[in-house]
């Protein structure tokens, strides 16, 4: 795995050729610094993390080491990722060990991680197997388990979800999976209490011909988490430079007023590559929320002023 010193290096050849918009952007100057800024990103409430399948390529130790590396500071676990090299037999979920679970807790808080998400999980009906995920949400503090139940099984679901204070979001693959469409979605979530509501992977959206921050404005009320991605021809890219439009998403996600978790998720590559493409997603991405937040600055009104002796 690559230090942050070689990453440095890795980064240095490409980071005159990024813009944070296509119209009226500035470069950015370096797509990696010492310490990451996130303050502009945390001041609008976007909690940037990582679905752990991004580092699918190495144990959730090993992701978790690098997302310290990006500046990370939250992750969403993904069912059946090895734990750890020393570990590799101990899949992450409900079959976990007390000790390893421990573990796991102890290596979040070295590095500085929460886990806020659990999934894709895909619910039946059977209660018994349903509660085991849920318990093993509970027991890491999890906010949000990420799911796309069967049909029938949203009323339980939604029990569950209730029963242990966990949210639960219904997640969309694409065409031809059941939850593709934001419309089928809603269908299924909209009418329920607070607890149940959506996970917008918005890179599925471009490969199944939605745009993004469109399908967003249907999920308006039941907006949970997001799959963050940036999709051409069906690939990942480094944001910005995908079809995706990451910044009409972020514009759309303000007016929305959404605070809350984007897990950053990139399927293509591995190794170096994937590490230097994610430095550039997290460096877009701070970089689009400063620009954002100076633009809603600028756009403010004035306070009126004060009449005198008021």
């Amino acid at each position: 795995m690559n230090s942050r010193r070689e990453v440095l290096g890795l980064m240095a050849a490409t980071s005159a050729a990024f813009f944070v918009g296509r119209t009226n952007a500035r470069p950015i100057a370096r797509l990696w610094t010492d310490t990451r800024d996130d303050a502009a990103a945390e001041s609008l409430g976007l909690r940037l993390g990582t679905q752990a399948w991004t580092f699918r390529d190495r144990t959730l130790f090993e992701a978790l080491d690098y997302a310290k590396k990006l500046g990370l500071r939250y992750v969403e676990m993904f069912p059946g990722q090895s734990l750890s090299p020393d570990e590799r037999g101990g899949k992450v979920g409900p079959e976990l060990s007390k000790e390893q679970i421990g573990r796991l807790k102890e290596k979040l808080a070295a590095t500085g991680i929460s886990a806020r998400a659990f999934g894709v999980w895909n619910f039946s009906k059977d209660e018994a197997a349903g509660r085991r995920i849920f318990e093993f949400a509970k027991e890491m503090g999890i906010e949000t388990v990420t799911c796309e139940p069967a049909m029938e099984a949203w009323d339980l679901v939604e029990k569950l979800a209730n029963e242990y204070k966990i949210d639960a979001a219904c997640h969309n693959h694409p065409k031809p999976t059941t939850y593709w469409d934001p419309a089928i979605v809603m269908n299924a979530v909209g009418k329920r209490g607070q607890r149940v509501g959506a996970c917008a992977d918005i890179g599925h959206w471009t490969r199944s011909g939605v745009d993004a921050s469109e399908g967003l404005k249907k999920y308006e009320g039941k907006l949970k988490s997001l799959h963050f991605k940036d999709i051409k021809e069906g690939i990942d890219q480094p944001w910005g430079t995908g079809l995706t439009g990451i910044v009409a998403v972020l514009r759309e996600l303000r007016r929305q007023k959404f605070k809350g978790l984007l897990s950053m998720e990139y399927e293509h590559g591995s190794g170096a590559e994937l590490e230097a493409n994610t430095a550039k997603c997290v460096a877009f991405f701070d970089q689009a929320c400063r620009e954002l937040l100076e633009a809603e600055k600028k756009a403010a009104p004035a306070d009126a002023p004060t009449k005198a002796g008021a």
